[in-house]
């Protein structure tokens, strides 16, 4: 009988000393290191913390680190038609017009990856090409000018950045939906080119939701 006490007792207070455990770890992990994780990014790196929010005119319009389109509606397919008084962004993954497989084809945020499609997929080479005579036809270009990141996606599908080529090979065509002076449309783009990180990391860039923006507040300005 004794020792089935003790063991009842040894029972309860193993049991005690895990629930205190738990008790006490859940507070420091699950409350306490989160407001000081919280604390700490709000003090230091505010805008970051927040999801590198982009604001205009004091409305909140998208982050800096994820793509967005530019569209004025569908046509009767369900493909987007983008609007070309924006800048246009780099394709998502897949350059299709909706999910395909589970992989994100028109900015969708609730996916994120690339097409996986390798350099020789007839798919891709065909999505290509056709992406390359748009982009042509629609800037006024020959084919042989138009860049690689015009026609091709980024790995995540939501690369927020287009290189300065791409963007200058836009202004006029912009400029011109806008009714703007085309040097001026420029001078956004030439203010707003970004170099490589530290100086050799990646490639120069432009943030089209940024160029965008200054974009919108430059045609206000002009009405």
């Amino acid at each position: 009988m004794t020792a089935m006490n003790n063991s009842v007792r040894n029972t309860a207070r193993l049991l005690t000393a895990g629930l205190r455990a738990l008790l006490v770890l859940t507070v420091v992990c699950g409350v306490i290191y989160p407001l000081v994780v919280t604390g700490v990014a709000q003090a230091a790196l505010p805008g970051k913390a927040n999801g590198s929010e982009v604001t205009s005119h004091g409305k909140v319009v998208g982050s800096s680190l994820i793509g967005q389109r530019y569209d004025k509606g569908t046509d009767k397919k369900g493909n987007p038609i983008p609007d070309l008084r924006y800048f246009q962004p780099r394709p998502s993954a897949g350059l299709g017009s909706n999910r395909t497989n589970g992989v994100n084809t028109q900015y969708d945020l609730q996916v994120s990856g690339a097409s996986n499609l390798g350099a020789t997929n007839t798919d891709l080479i065909k999505a290509v090409e056709e992406r390359k005579q748009w982009v042509a036809t629609t800037y006024g270009v020959p084919q042989a000018q138009v860049p690689a990141d015009a026609v091709t996606s980024s790995g995540s599908g939501l690369d927020p950045d287009i290189s300065p080529a791409y963007a200058l090979l836009q202004v006029n065509r912009v400029a011109k939906e806008n009714h703007l002076p085309a040097d001026q449309v420029q001078r956004l783009v030439d203010d707003r080119i970004q170099g490589r990180q530290l100086g050799f990391m990646g490639e120069p860039r432009v943030n089209v939701l940024d160029l965008n923006v200054a974009l919108r507040d430059l045609a206000q300005a002009h009405r």
